[in-house]
């Protein structure tokens, strides 16, 4: 049955899309019509899920292109009209998209102005740069989850806790008497953005957390939001240079401005725009973070690979300073992302091929680096003891290893079909709140365990 549209828009690019198809002589009149319906039911049901008709009907071509040929042909022979609709607005722009961009840019100021109060109070960033690291989270994340709040529609009840969760770690993050350079202080700075975005997760899902799916997409939204953020950032780093320059060329002096306003201003307020521009563009275009993952995964196999081949040829110890430690973690996270990712844009039915083969690799090496990390961090403590930085790397190590070790476990069942992909993307998803709650740990706990040091 076909779903009627009031829409002369819809109605023309439709008519534009049977002409082609038209056109082709393998093709029917009535296989076109029966293509039609299923092409306007798609569109129905994206509009109703909120898309403008425009992008619905983008949507729903490419879709109906998995199950045609012609329909492929057809997508991307129209590809270009889809580029002009990402970066210009249509004229059928609905009130909600509208209504969404006011709110993300009122919140996004809002996080700027925020991150300017205390200096009312007299606390300017010159003279207390650490106030200002310690709270760097509470500038932005609280916008950013009101933004999610308010376009998921939160239960009010859900809004209390999660607003109970942000006043208790700024409690947490600023009443404890540590030294501002301790070694508590640093990991406190450190952990509680990794705690809250956890909070943030929770207000994305809308009340979908508990279920896989809900979790998956705030990691493919994690992702995408860092691709966002980055390009913005490289973006105002181009605009401060120049403004600088044509400042300078008159000589007036605006680092002080760029330094105090500007970019961190702008930083604040970019974290929810770049979360708008997510939301907005994600149901358009092929998420970029797994693309980019599947360009990294075999380029950080074939590292890990080198660097444990390496390790066993000339039979060198893992450099077990700070330092070289905290690299060597950074490098495993960034493994799991890899992970992570590529999970996220896989189908889970499809079945296993050569980069899951690669994947497997690439959690292996990841398994044996941090195992031999792990060595090095015990010899580090037996011979000088338990300090904050130690106890807090050796959790992380440890949490990683459980992941990465069960990970490569259900992936090596789903090669020999003796396991589901879903459940290795349950594990996945299961386990991020361990991060969160390790990160708390070290924010509450390691202050006065290790005496505010």
């Amino acid at each position: 049955m076909s779903v009627p549209t009031s829409h002369s828009s819809l109605d023309e690019q439709v008519a534009l899309w049977r002409q082609f198809l038209s056109r082709r002589q393998a093709i029917h009149a009535v296989d076109v019509a029966e293509l039609e319906d299923h092409l306007r039911e798609q569109v129905a049901g994206l509009v109703e899920a909120g898309l403008a008709q425009d992008e619905a009907f983008l949507i729903a071509v490419k879709r109906m292109g998995d199950l045609d040929s012609l329909s492929r042909e057809f997508a991307r022979e129209h590809s270009e009209r889809l580029w002009k609709q990402l970066v210009a607005s249509p004229e059928g722009v609905t009130t909600v998209t509208r209504q969404e961009s006011v709110v993300a840019w009122a919140l996004a100021f809002g996080a700027a102005l925020a991150l300017k109060l205390p200096a009312l109070f007299g606390i300017t960033m010159e003279e207390h740069e650490h106030f200002y690291l310690r709270n760097a989270p509470f500038f932005s994340l609280p916008m950013l989850t009101g933004y999610f709040a308010w376009k998921r529609r939160l239960a009010p009840a859900t809004v209390r806790w999660l607003a109970l969760a942000f006043v208790c770690a700024a409690v947490f993050a600023n009443v404890y008497p540590v030294r501002e350079t301790g070694s508590t202080a640093i990991l406190a700075f450190v952990h509680l953005p990794v705690a809250l975005w956890l909070v943030v997760g929770i207000a994305y899902a809308g009340g979908r957390w508990s279920q896989v799916a809900g979790r998956m997409d705030f990691i493919r939204f994690s992702g995408e939001l860092f691709i966002y953020f980055a390009l913005i950032a490289m973006g105002g780093g181009v605009l401060a240079a120049f403004l600088a320059m044509i400042f300078e060329s008159i000589g007036i002096k605006v680092e002080a401005f760029l330094g105090t306003w500007l970019i961190p201003c702008g930083a604040a307020g970019a974290v929810v725009i770049a979360s708008w521009l997510v939301e907005a563009k994600q149901s358009v275009i092929e998420n970029m973070a797994p693309v980019l993952t599947r360009l990294f995964t075999p380029l950080f196999a074939a590292v890990l690979v080198t660097f444990l081949g390496a390790l066993l040829w000339t039979g060198n110890g893992v450099n077990i300073e700070r330092d070289m430690l905290i690299a060597f973690d950074a490098l495993l996270v960034v493994v799991l992302a890899l992970v992570l990712y590529s999970i996220s844009a896989r189908d889970s039915t499809a079945p296993a091929g050569g980069f899951d083969v690669l994947q497997v690799v690439l959690l292996v090496c990841a398994l044996l680096a941090d195992a031999v990390a792990l060595w090095a961090i015990a010899g580090r403590i037996s011979e000088w003891g338990l300090t904050p930085n130690r106890v807090a790397v050796l959790g992380i190590n440890l949490i990683l290893l459980v992941n990465l070790a069960w990970s490569t476990v259900l992936y090596f069942r789903f090669l020999r079909h003796r396991g589901s992909f879903t459940a290795l993307e349950r594990w996945q998803t299961g386990y991020l709140p361990v991060y969160a709650a390790w990160a708390a740990l070290v924010v509450i706990v390691f202050p006065p365990l290790f005496g505010f040091a």
